[in-house]
């Protein structure tokens, strides 16, 4: 389903993504880890369309991902979940999930998403009326994920969902993760917690100052030592 190719990306004189090369197959749930300055959201921000690529190929099911506006992105089914979710604070829950659906002009295909959102995430559907800024952080990134899905998205990338939460947020969000990819959903999930991401994935890229280290089944690299030494703490 997507494709890069031989990707750089550069700041001014910094170059932060040195010619990586990943896939992420149709149905599959893909891990992106390394340390804070590895240059994970800027992968993520580079296929969305927000930062530009210097070099290389970015494809979605075929689609030129580099010729194609960031708005047009969403369109074609590839839906974003920024670092720090970035709710709209003083909209309501229900106002922010119809944000996600502003490209879709049917309002049955809208309530039929609305209602798969609030399936999914029961505690939204309870605080339907509540402001944005108002929920904890763990509704808060239930709240983005949801209003990624009302895009009708083929595939996700998630951006460090667990980050600043309790470790038992943290255990349920991951649980909606599999939910999401269970149902279908063909995820790219980058995430500190390594040990959480591959714990759920099908396969993992390690990134290391912008480059790509390691790769290969998830399992083998929760196992790998230099992995298990580097990210999970042992």
């Amino acid at each position: 389903m997507l494709k890069i190719s031989d990707l750089h990306v550069s700041y001014g004189a910094v170059k932060a993504i040195k010619g990586i090369s990943l896939e992420v197959n149709d149905g599959e749930l893909v891990s992106l880890i390394g340390a804070n300055g590895a240059g994970k959201t800027t992968t993520l921000h580079t296929i969305s369309g927000l930062v530009p690529a210097a070099a290389g190929a970015i494809e979605l099911d075929g689609h030129d991902l580099r010729k194609t506006a960031p708005e047009r992105i969403i369109g074609l089914g590839l839906a974003h979940v920024p670092e720090g979710r970035h709710v709209f604070a003083r909209m309501t829950v229900e106002e922010n999930l119809h944000m996600g659906a502003y490209i879709v002009r049917d309002k049955a295909r809208v309530k039929e998403r609305l209602d798969m959102v609030y399936a999914h995430f029961p505690r939204l559907s309870e605080r339907r009326r509540q402001p944005a800024g108002t929920l904890s952080g763990g509704e808060q990134q239930m709240l983005a994920m949801g209003r990624a899905l009302m895009t009708g998205p083929k595939m996700l990338l998630l951006d460090e969902p667990s980050m600043g939460l309790s470790p038992i947020l943290v255990k349920e969000i991951f649980s909606m993760i599999k939910s999401l990819h269970a149902d279908g959903i063909t995820i790219l999930l980058v995430e500190q917690n390594a040990k959480m991401a591959l714990a759920v994935s099908d396969r993992a890229y390690v990134l290391e100052t912008g480059r790509i280290s390691m790769s290969g089944p998830a399992r083998e690299l929760l196992h790998d030592d230099k992995v298990r030494r580097a990210y999970l703490g042992a």
